[in-house]
Protein backbone atom coordinates (compact mmCIF):
# COMPACT_ATOMS: atom_id res chain seq x y z
CA UNK A 1 0.00 0.00 0.00
CA UNK A 2 1.97 3.56 -0.85
CA UNK A 3 1.32 6.30 1.57
CA UNK A 4 -1.19 8.84 0.76
CA UNK A 5 0.18 12.55 -0.08
CA UNK A 6 -1.68 15.13 -0.52
CA UNK A 7 -2.27 16.14 -4.59
CA UNK A 8 -0.47 18.83 -5.62
CA UNK A 9 -1.54 21.75 -7.99
CA UNK A 10 0.80 20.53 -10.58
CA UNK A 11 -0.90 17.25 -10.55
CA UNK A 12 -4.50 18.85 -10.69
CA UNK A 13 -3.55 21.30 -13.31
CA UNK A 14 -1.93 17.90 -15.16
CA UNK A 15 -5.10 16.27 -14.48
CA UNK A 16 -7.53 19.08 -15.77
CA UNK A 17 -5.63 18.24 -19.44
CA UNK A 18 -4.16 14.88 -19.29
CA UNK A 19 -7.57 12.19 -19.25
CA UNK A 20 -4.77 9.76 -19.17
CA UNK A 21 -2.90 10.89 -15.54
CA UNK A 22 -6.59 12.10 -14.20
CA UNK A 23 -7.55 8.40 -14.46
CA UNK A 24 -4.12 7.21 -12.83
CA UNK A 25 -4.35 9.82 -10.82
CA UNK A 26 -8.17 8.62 -9.31
CA UNK A 27 -7.03 5.09 -9.53
CA UNK A 28 -4.07 5.58 -7.05
CA UNK A 29 -5.86 7.13 -4.80
CA UNK A 30 -9.01 4.93 -5.17
CA UNK A 31 -6.56 2.15 -3.92
CA UNK A 32 -4.71 3.88 -1.24
CA UNK A 33 -8.83 4.79 0.39
CA UNK A 34 -9.88 1.20 0.15
CA UNK A 35 -6.32 0.06 1.67
CA UNK A 36 -7.02 2.56 4.64
CA UNK A 37 -10.56 1.37 4.85
CA UNK A 38 -9.49 -2.56 5.29
CA UNK A 39 -7.13 -1.96 7.80
CA UNK A 40 -9.31 0.33 10.04
CA UNK A 41 -11.93 -2.67 8.99
CA UNK A 42 -9.63 -4.85 11.00
CA UNK A 43 -8.61 -2.84 14.04
CA UNK A 44 -10.64 -2.48 17.29
CA UNK A 45 -13.21 0.62 16.88
CA UNK A 46 -12.01 2.36 19.54
CA UNK A 47 -8.96 2.02 18.27
CA UNK A 48 -9.09 4.41 15.09
CA UNK A 49 -12.25 5.08 13.30
CA UNK A 50 -15.50 5.68 14.19
CA UNK A 51 -18.57 3.96 12.13
CA UNK A 52 -19.55 7.85 10.92
CA UNK A 53 -16.01 7.88 9.93
CA UNK A 54 -16.14 4.42 8.02
CA UNK A 55 -19.00 5.64 6.47
CA UNK A 56 -17.63 8.58 5.21
CA UNK A 57 -14.54 6.80 3.72
CA UNK A 58 -17.03 4.28 2.22
CA UNK A 59 -18.89 6.96 -0.10
CA UNK A 60 -15.95 8.69 -0.74
CA UNK A 61 -14.68 5.61 -2.42
CA UNK A 62 -17.83 5.13 -3.71
CA UNK A 63 -17.79 8.61 -5.53
CA UNK A 64 -13.92 8.18 -6.47
CA UNK A 65 -15.29 5.01 -8.08
CA UNK A 66 -17.66 6.60 -9.95
CA UNK A 67 -14.95 9.42 -11.40
CA UNK A 68 -12.98 6.62 -12.64
CA UNK A 69 -15.74 5.03 -14.54
CA UNK A 70 -17.43 8.15 -15.73
CA UNK A 71 -13.92 9.18 -16.87
CA UNK A 72 -13.13 5.76 -18.71
CA UNK A 73 -16.28 6.23 -20.94
CA UNK A 74 -15.64 10.07 -21.73
CA UNK A 75 -12.37 8.86 -22.99
CA UNK A 76 -13.68 5.98 -24.90
CA UNK A 77 -15.88 7.75 -26.13
CA UNK A 78 -13.39 10.27 -27.69
CA UNK A 79 -11.41 7.57 -29.03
Amino acid sequence: MAAFSPITEAELAQAREDPVFRQKLLTRNLEILLAKLQKQRQTPRSAYASAAQMREGVTLAVRLAELIASAAGASARSS
